[in-house]
C-alpha cells in the first residue's frame, strides 16, 4: 500500500482531489505543481498514516520508514541539495494539513536539516552567513517548542535580552554575534530541560513527523473541530507534508507573505494580501511586524508580483473558488507554498458566490451549496464586536434560543418593559414567561429565563420577533422582591445594563460593543432568489400579526404557515372580554362574550390577509388551556375580579376548578372547543367573514383552518362538520363562492400511527413538532434544559431534541403518519409549522420525507430557504 506521495518540478503522483488522504495543504501542492505553478518540492505523507498510528498504539506502518527515505533521495535529486550535507544542506519544513482546514490548529516545522555543520555549509552556499544562522536559531526555537514540548518563552526571553543589548526593535535586525550568542543560550535551555538538541538530521525529522501527527490530538484541534461540528469520523487524520525549504529571510531581495485573491471581509474582487520583507512565514502570523500591503511587493520584484497575481486568476479558474494563498520570494523568485478555498465573511461569501455565478465560475447551485446558513443567519442579526467581547465581563451562560446581540437594561416585569421600553433599550429578565408577557417582550431588545429550553414560550417567541434570547440559565437567581438577580457573585438590580449574546448563551455585565446586520441586501436577495429556484419545498411563516406578516413578506415567505389565534386574545382591547367568556356560567353568557370577540378576530384576519396579498394563510384555533389567559397574582385577581363585575372569590373558585396539574396534557386545543364549540364557531366566521370581505375589495384569499392536537379521528370528524356548516352557511349567505380548507396540527403520537384515518378528513397536514417531540420523549419541554446539557455532554444525545428533529424517534412517526396520510388522501398537503422548521439538519429530514413546505420564525425565513434549497441539490446529488 502506498504512503507516500512525491510533487514538484511540474510533476506530482497526488492531485487535488486527493484530499482525504492528502490533506488540503498535500492536495493543494500536487495540484499547483501539475498546473505548472512554482512550488518547492516536496512529498506528503498520507493521512491514512495518521489513522494506523491512532489504531496502533502510536506506531507506524512497516514500510513507511523505507517509504519516506526513498522520497527524501528524490527530493534530493530534484533540488540538487543533498539532506545533511555538510557543504550544500537540503533543508525541509514539515508541515500539517487534513482534509478540512483547521488554521494554526496543528504543527509546523520550518529550517528542518540544520545542526552545527550543516549551518556552516547552508552560510557557505549561500555566501550569507547571518541568514544561515537565523534560520539556524529558528529553527532551534521552533523544534525546541513544538516537537520538544519547552516553553517558548524562554526562547523569547532569550531574543528579548539580545535586543536589549544590541539595541535593535526587530529580529531580523540582530547581528551575526548577536545570533551566535543566541544559538548557544538556545542550547542551554534544552541542556536545562532535560532534553538534549539532536544533531542527526535524520532523527530531527522523524521526531518532527512525530509531533505532526500527535498535533492531531492536542486539545486546540479537538477544540477547532468540536466548535466547527467537524466530525472525526469524517476524517482519518493530519496528513504531513515535507517540503523543501525556500527561504524569504535571505535578505532584502527576499520576503513572505500571505493573500487572497478576493477580499475575505467584503468579498469585493480585489487583491487583498500582506507580506514582509527579509522573513519567514511565522513573522507574518506572529505580527512581530507591522506587513506591508501587497502591492509593494513590487518593490522586491515586479516580475514576482505580476506573476503572483497571474497565478491568482489561474488559481479561482482552476478551483472555481476565492483562495487562501502563502508565498516566498527568494531572492526575487517567486513560490507558492499553499493554496486553499479562503476563510472570509458572511457577507463575503454571500458575495463571491453570486459574482462568481455571473463570471461564469460555478452554477447557482454551487453558489447555493457554499454558502452555510450559519452564515446567513450572521446577517440577519446584531452580533457583538469580537474585540469587545473578549474584555467584557462574563457572567453567566444559559442556552442560545434566539440570535443576536442585544444589551440594554434589566426590568423584570412586561409592565415595566411597556414602560421604559419605548424610549430605551431594556431587557427583560423572568424565570420564565408567559403569554401574559408578550407586550413586553416586543418592548424589550432581548430576553433572558432562568428556566426554559430552545422550544419554551420565550424561545418561541423571542424567534419569532427577531428578538435575541437566553433561555434556562440556571446560573441566575432572581429576586422579585428586591428587583435584582444574582450570578456567580455578581448582583444585577433593576435599570442595571447587561448585554446577551442569542447565539451562545453567554450574558455580561454591562455593555458590550455591537455590530449591526447588513439585512437581506442585493446580493443575499440573489442568492435566496435562485435558492428558491432551485428548491422542491417552499417556506412560510409563522406569523401572528401584520407586523410579523411583513416582515416575513421582506424575507421571501411564500405565506404563513401557522397563526396563533390565541395570542390575538392578549390585546389590551380584548382581553377582559376573553376572561367574560371564561368565567362564564352557561352557554348563553359564553356566547355574549364571544360575539363581543368575534368583529375583533374578524379584523385581526382581515390585517393578516390583505398583508399577505392572496398568499397561502394557516389560521390555528385556540390551543391553550384557559387558565392561560386569567391572572395569578392577588392583586391581578383584584383587579379582573374587578373589570369583571365578579367577585374575588368567584374569580378565584374559576381558577381553582381550571388548574390542572399537566396542563399541557390537559384540557387545550381541539378537547377544548369540543367541551365549548361555540368557540370553533366564532373563529370559523371571523375567518371566513374576513375572506369574503376581502374578496369584494378585489384580493382572493384561501383561507386554511388548523384544528389542533387532533390524536383521534372522530375529534376531527365532530369539528371538520362544525368549521364546514359554519363556512357553507356564511358563503351561502354571501351569495358567493369561497375556497377554504380544513386540516389539523400532527403533534401527538397517536396522530401518527391513525394518519391514514385523520388523512380522510384533513386537507392539509402541518407537523407541530414541538408537541410531537415532548410527547414522544416524554420531556417536558420547558424544564428539559435542566438535564439536557448532560445528556449531550454524556453522549446520551447528539442533538438537542427540541432544535433538531430526532429522527430515530419523532422522525420515524413523522415518516408513518407521512406514508400513511398520502395512501389515503394523495392530495394531503404537508408541512412542518414547530420550531424546527427553521433547523437546517431538521429541513434536510424532512425534505427526505416528502414535505411540500416548512414554516419558521419570521427572521429564520432566509436561513430555511437557503436550507431547502441545499436539501434538494443534496438529494440530486444522491441520487446521482
Amino acid at each position: 500500500m502506498k504512503f507516500v506521495y512525491f510533487f514538484g518540478n511540474g510533476f506530482a503522483e497526488g492531485n487535488g482531489s486527493m484530499k482525504d488522504i492528502l490533506g488540503g495543504k498535500g492536495a493543494g501542492l500536487a495540484e499547483m505543481a501539475l498546473a505548472k505553478i512554482p512550488v518547492p518540492p516536496g512529498f506528503t505523507i498520507s493521512a491514512e498514516v495518521c489513522d494506523y498510528y491512532y489504531k496502533n498504539n502510536k506506531t507506524y506502518p512497516p514500510n513507511l520508514k523505507e517509504e519516506v527515505e526513498q522520497n527524501l533521495k528524490r527530493l534530493e535529486e530534484a533540488t540538487g541539495k543533498k539532506f545533511g550535507d555538510k557543504n550544500n544542506p537540503l533543508l525541509v519544513s514539515v508541515r500539517s494539513g487534513a482534509k478540512i482546514s483547521m488554521p494554526g490548529m496543528m504543527d509546523t516545522i520550518l529550517n528542518l536539516g540544520l545542526n552545527d555543520e550543516t549551518v556552516i555549509g547552508l552560510a557557505k552556499s549561500t555566501n550569507n552567513e547571518r541568514f544561515a544562522l537565523d534560520s539556524y536559531r529558528r529553527f532551534i526555537q521552533m523544534f525546541g517548542d513544538v516537537a520538544v514540548g519547552i516553553d517558548k518563552e524562554l526562547f523569547e526571553d532569550k531574543i528579548k535580552e539580545i535586543k536589549k543589548k544590541e539595541n535593535v526593535k526587530f529580529d531580523h535586525e540582530i547581528s551575526i554575534e548577536g545570533l551566535k550568542w543566541l544559538i548557544k543560550e538556545y542550547k542551554k535551555i534544552y541542556d536545562l530541560a532535560g532534553k538534549s538538541f539532536p544533531q542527526d538530521p535524520f532523527k530531527q525529522l522523524w521526531i518532527a513527523i512525530d509531533a505532526v501527527f500527535n498535533s492531531w490530538m492536542n486539545k486546540r484541534a479537538i477544540d477547532y473541530r468540536r466548535i466547527n461540528k467537524i466530525k472525526d469520523s469524517d476524517l482519518l487524520g493530519t496528513a504531513v507534508s515535507v517540503v523543501s525549504m525556500v527561504f524569504g529571510n535571505m535578505g532584502d531581495d527576499s520576503g513572505t507573505g500571505v493573500a487572497f485573491t478576493r477580499d475575505p471581509s467584503t468579498g469585493e474582487k480585489k487583491r487583498y494580501g500582506e507580506f514582509l520583507v527579509n522573513a519567514q512565514g511565522e513573522d507574518v502570523v506572529a505580527g512581530i511586524r507591522n506587513p506591508y500591503p501587497l502591492e509593494q511587493l513590487k518593490q522586491i520584484s515586479q516580475e514576482a508580483y505580476d506573476e503572483l497575481l497571474k497565478i491568482f486568476d489561474i488559481l479561482e479558474a482552476h478551483y472555481k473558488d476565492m483562495q487562501d494563498v502563502e508565498f516566498t520570494v527568494e531572492r526575487k523568485k517567486l513560490y507558492m507554498l499553499q493554496t486553499r478555498s479562503a476563510k472570509r465573511t458572511a457577507k463575503a461569501a454571500v458575495k463571491v458566490a453570486k459574482d462568481m455565478v455571473e463570471e461564469g465560475l460555478i452554477t447557482k447551485e454551487e453558489a447555493i451549496s457554499r454558502i452555510s446558513t450559519d452564515q446567513i443567519d450572521q446577517l440577519l442579526h446584531p452580533s457583538f464586536d469580537e474585540k469587545a467581547k473578549k474584555s467584557a465581563k462574563l457572567i453567566a451562560k444559559g442556552l442560545g434560543a434566539s440570535p443576536g446581540a442585544a444589551s440594554g437594561k434589566v426590568v423584570f416585569s412586561a409592565q415595566k418593559a411597556e414602560e421604559i421600553g419605548q424610549s430605551e433599550p431594556v431587557i427583560l429578565v423572568r424565570h420564565e414567561t408567559s403569554a401574559e408577557d408578550v407586550a413586553g417582550m416586543a418592548a424589550s431588545v432581548g430576553i433572558l429565563t432562568a428556566q426554559g429550553g430552545r422550544t419554551s414560550h420565550a424561545a418561541v417567541v423571542a424567534r419569532g420577533m427577531g428578538k435575541s434570547a437566553v433561555v434556562g440559565c440556571e446560573e441566575i437567581s432572581i429576586d422579585y422582591k428586591n428587583l435584582q438577580f444574582s450570578a456567580n457573585g455578581t448582583v444585577v438590580k433593576e435599570l442595571d445594563t447587561i448585554s446577551i449574546d442569542g447565539s451562545t448563551g453567554e450574558v455580561f455585565l454591562g455593555e458590550v460593543k455591537t455590530i449591526k446586520p447588513s439585512g437581506l441586501d442585493k446580493d443575499l436577495a440573489q442568492i435566496l432568489q435562485w435558492a428558491d429556484e432551485v428548491s422542491r419545498m417552499y417556506v412560510r411563516a409563522n406569523a401572528d400579526t401584520p407586523q410579523d406578516a411583513k416582515v416575513a413578506l421582506e424575507f421571501g415567505a411564500k405565506g404563513i404557515g401557522l397563526c396563533r389565534t390565541e395570542h390575538m386574545f392578549f390585546a389590551p382591547d380584548r382581553i377582559n372580554t376573553v376572561r367574560e367568556m371564561i368565567v362564564s356560567k352557561d352557554t348563553q353568557t359564553r356566547q355574549k362574550a364571544l360575539d363581543k370577540l368575534m368583529p375583533m378576530q374578524k379584523e385581526d384576519f382581515k390585517a393578516l390577509f390583505r398583508t399577505m396579498k392572496g398568499l397561502e394563510v394557516t389560521i390555528r384555533l385556540i390551543d391553550p388551556p384557559l387558565h392561560e389567559f386569567l391572572p395569578q397574582t392577588d392583586s391581578a385577581i383584584e383587579e379582573v375580579a374587578r373589570n369583571l363585575n365578579i367577585s374575588v372569590d368567584e374569580l378565584k373558585d374559576t381558577i381553582k376548578n381550571l388548574h390542572e396539574f399537566n396542563p399541557m396534557l390537559g384540557h387545550r386545543g381541539c378537547r377544548l372547543t369540543i367541551t365549548y364549540p361555540e368557540i370553533a364557531i366564532m373563529q370559523t366566521k371571523a375567518i371566513i367573514l374576513a375572506a369574503l370581505e376581502l374578496k369584494q375589495e378585489g384580493i382572493e384569499c384561501i383561507p386554511e383552518i388548523m384544528i389542533p392536537l387532533v390524536g383521534i379521528d372522530e375529534e376531527i370528524k365532530y369539528l371538520k362538520n362544525i368549521i364546514k356548516q359554519t363556512a357553507d352557511e356564511l358563503i351561502h349567505q354571501k351569495n358567493t363562492s369561497l375556497t377554504y380548507l380544513v386540516g389539523t396540527m400532527i403533534e401527538i403520537p397517536r396522530a401518527c400511527t391513525v394518519a391514514d384515518e385523520i388523512a380522510k378528513e384533513a386537507d392539509f397536514f402541518s407537523f407541530g413538532t414541538n408537541d410531537l417531540t415532548q410527547m414522544t420523549f416524554g420531556f417536558s419541554r420547558d424544564d428539559a434544559g435542566r438535564f439536557l446539557f448532560d445528556y449531550l455532554a454524556k453522549g446520551i444525545l447528539k442533538e438537542d431534541p427540541f432544535k433538531t428533529i430526532d429522527t430515530k424517534g419523532v422522525g420515524t412517526l413523522m415518516k408513518m403518519a407521512v406514508e400513511k396520510g398520502k395512501i389515503a388522501n394523495k392530495n394531503l398537503r404537508l408541512g412542518i409549522c414547530g420550531e424546527h422548521g427553521g433547523d437546517p439538519e431538521s429541513i434536510e429530514f424532512v425534505h427526505s420525507i416528502g414535505l411540500d413546505y416548512v414554516s419558521c420564525s419570521p427572521y429564520r425565513v432566509p436561513v430555511a430557504r437557503l436550507a431547502c434549497a441545499q436539501a434538494t441539490i443534496n438529494k440530486k446529488a444522491d441520487k446521482d
